[in-house]
């Protein structure tokens, strides 16, 4: 489920994923087919990982990102979660195809 909330994203990002639901900064963005596949790419990541440990494993692997890259915004960029999100989000087929745990690979 799409849901708005201007709110809830934080600032510099225009969409959130909790699952089940996608938090979008602005209504048009709904239209956006890119950014809503970003997003069904994280909700199938939060699924594999019954969530909590999707939130647990985020969490721990931004920490060690951030000791590495001394960066906040670059550790986000180079999770796994995010590296598969970002480098799929063009292919609309691409959760037809992928595998479990594929993250894994952009570890």
């Amino acid at each position: 489920m799409i849901l708005i909330s201007k709110y809830l994203v934080p600032k510099g990002f225009v969409g959130l994923t909790l699952f089940p639901f996608i938090f979008l900064k602005r209504k048009d963005l709904k239209h956006n087919a890119e950014l809503i596949n970003h997003e069904k790419i994280h909700l199938k990541q939060q699924k594999e990982l019954l969530v909590i440990f999707f939130y647990a494993f985020y969490g721990i692997e931004w920490f060690f990102k951030f000791l590495k890259y001394k960066n906040s915004f670059l550790a986000y960029k180079n999770l796994s979660f995010e590296r598969e999100a970002y480098l799929n989000e063009n292919n609309l087929y691409y959760l037809e195809n992928r595998k479990f745990w594929t993250f894994l690979n952009y570890l």
